[in-house]
């Protein structure tokens, strides 16, 4: 991690200009136990790009619900919410560069991603938008390739269950997750 540290701090990496870019040296920080620098990292990528383009995609919303209200539902467990994210976004991110932005690849992403999430028990239905997203997101989304599924799929997903596991647990008659994995 030092050596590829050493390499985003001289833009060896050839990200530099892209939200790729601010991610993957944020994380970097993070890696290296430098909180004060990842969130200043990631505060100079929330400057530079559009917010969406790094930790928030539409089918947030979905999981929002599912998380938030209907908290005993299988498919807002943290396997499910975490899961079915991540393996939606790899799926999408794949198709993409297989097929491009088209019907072809965008259909198949989420077809492909519910087959996924049903095999390995990780259903959570917005991971088909996340899939979704990732084929027909636009440029900024398909300028992330893979750094897609870390963020926003993947961070965005453990944010969601942190803020989940407090304000449903504030309350004595409440209590999340069911179960953990």
């Amino acid at each position: 991690l030092r050596e590829l540290d050493a390499l985003y701090r001289d833009g060896s990496l050839g990200l530099t200009g892209s939200p790729k870019f601010c991610t993957a040296g944020a994380v970097f920080a993070m890696e290296k136990g430098e909180e004060e620098l990842a969130v200043e990292r990631f505060d100079r990528c929330l400057e530079e790009f559009p917010a969406d383009s790094l930790l928030l995609i539409g089918s947030f919303g979905a999981s929002a619900v599912l998380v938030y209200a209907a908290i005993a539902a299988p498919l807002s467990q943290p396997r499910n919410l975490i899961g079915g994210h991540i393996i939606s976004a790899i799926i999408g991110v794949a198709l993409f560069q297989i097929f491009g932005d088209n019907f072809v690849g965008a259909g198949l992403a989420v077809s492909l991603a519910i087959a996924a999430m049903m095999a390995t028990d990780t259903l959570h239905p917005p991971g088909g938008a996340t899939a979704l997203i990732a084929v027909i997101g636009g440029e900024v989304i398909h300028d992330l390739g893979l750094f897609y599924v870390l963020a926003p799929a993947a961070l965005g997903a453990v944010i969601l269950l942190l803020i989940a596991l407090i304000v449903n647990n504030i309350s004595s008659s409440r209590r999340y997750p069911v179960n953990w994995w």
